[in-house]
This record gives C-alpha cells, structure tokens and sequence, in this order.
C-alpha cells in the first residue's frame, strides 16, 4: 500500500512534533492525515478543535489548518459553537481522554445526545500525561500511576459503552498499533452524517509504559495487540472482557 505524502498538510516550523519518543499521539496524526487525503477533504473547509493536553497537540501547531486550541475539557463544546455558526464547515474534535471524557463528559454525552455533526476523535494514553502521569478516568484497574503508586482501586470508563448510551450514531476503537485499521475508521467517522466518536488507544511510554512494565515503544505496541480484541457493539455491551482486554471495530454506524 502506498503511503500518500502529507507534508503539504503540516506546519514545517512546527516539526519534528512536540511528542516524546514512543508516544502514539504521532501515529495517529498522521493516520488522521492519510484519511484526509485519500478522502480528497476540502482542508480549508475544516476546523479543528482540541483543548488542554498531549493530546490537544495533534491539530495545533501541527496541522496547516483553521484550529481552535480552547480550554481544558471544553473542546466539544466549542465544536458545538462552530458548527452551530457555520454548518457548512467539516468540524473535527481532536483531543486527549483526560480532556474529553475526565473534564469534558459532559459535552462529550449531550453532543452524542443531540447527534450534533461533528467528529470526535480521542486519543486515550490512560493517563494525564502533560501533567506528569496522573490517574485519569481511564487509567485501568490495578496500574500504577504518580497519584495511585500502589495502583488503580478504581475501575475505569468504557467510553465507548458510555457514547453508546448517549445514543451515538457513530462509535468505533481502534489503536495506534493497527495504523491501518485506524486509517479505515477515521475515514468512516469523517463521512458519517451526524455525531462520531472514534477513540484511539494509543501509547505514553514516557508516563504509563514505564510504570507498568512497558518500558519501550515497542513493548507497548506488543501490549495494544495481545489485549485488543476485535468485536462488535453487541460484543462490547453484552460480553465484558477480563485481564485488560478490550474491543476494537465500529461499534454502530447508524443514524443518531
């Protein structure tokens, strides 16, 4: 398969990127801008919006494009406001979990709610990595974070179950371990009329890997194909996986 060459789509001056060596945040950048391009999206008709964290990093200051880097936890709901003003615009939410669904669940829900037509896609490193590794609400049972050194007592959010719930009418997981499964995923959400949520499972050596065993990039792209589990929206409400496991696939692609 050949790699189309995204250079047009960044800004020079801002690379290399901002991320550390073995973050996943990189893959899915540049997944995210082979689906731009083998979709022949009109880039200056797209906005994109992010808020606080490694993650918000994604669109701004890398991508030559119309972005919006508001406050933390509030991304969605400035997608909202564009959309809202300028419908004929593609809005596409990109951003990390602390700032999507640990601040921001409530704008993630309302906007599945609502089916507002925008695309969110959440980059979930487990933790709060700007910050110095903190536990997030997706940080799994048992791992080992700066605030939970003795590991996580709590369980942690399926946020896709939690958008499901929400009545999303695009859902779908994917990792930065299977880029081209993610390419595939991030090019259906884009097309899909009506709100779609793609998470994006992806790798923070520097503040998870470490303190869990994965001390290397690869070792952590081991650990995102030995737990991801290929399933459907039936799968993932229905049959619970145990040990850290989790689905990945399009979870619905049906009307909001």
């Amino acid at each position: 398969m050949s790699v189309p060459d995204v250079k047009k789509y960044l800004r020079s001056e801002a690379m290399p990127t901002l991320f550390c060596t073995g973050c996943g945040h990189g893959i899915l950048l540049h997944c995210l801008l082979i689906a731009i391009d083998e979709l022949k999206k009109d880039y200056d008709n797209m906005v994109f919006v992010s808020g606080i964290g490694c993650a918000a990093w994604i669109p701004s200051p890398h991508m030559a494009a119309d972005t919006l880097h508001t406050t933390h936890g509030r991304p969605i709901a400035y997608a909202t406001g564009v959309k809202a003003y300028r419908p004929d615009l593609d809005v596409v939410v990109v951003s990390g979990d602390g700032d999507i669904v640990s601040i921001g669940g409530n704008h993630l829900i309302h906007a599945a709610r609502r089916n507002t037509d925008i695309t969110v896609i959440m980059a979930n490193n487990k933790v709060y990595g700007m910050t110095g590794g903190q536990q997030a609400s997706t940080t799994p049972h048992g791992c080992i974070t700066l605030t939970t050194p003795q590991g996580n007592p709590e369980r942690d959010f399926d946020t896709c179950r939690l958008v499901l719930g929400a009545d999303a009418g695009f859902v779908a997981r994917e990792t930065v371990a299977a880029p081209r499964n993610l390419i595939k995923v991030i090019k259906a959400a884009l097309t899909h009329e009506g709100f779609a949520f793609v998470e994006t499972v992806s790798t923070c050596v520097t503040h998870f890997g470490k303190m869990n065993g994965m001390p290397s990039p690869e070792a952590m792209i081991a650990n995102l194909k030995e737990k991801s589990v290929r399933g459907t929206g039936t799968d993932l409400l229905t049959k619970p996986l145990e040990d850290g496991r989790f689905y990945t696939g399009i979870f619905t692609s049906g009307a909001g």
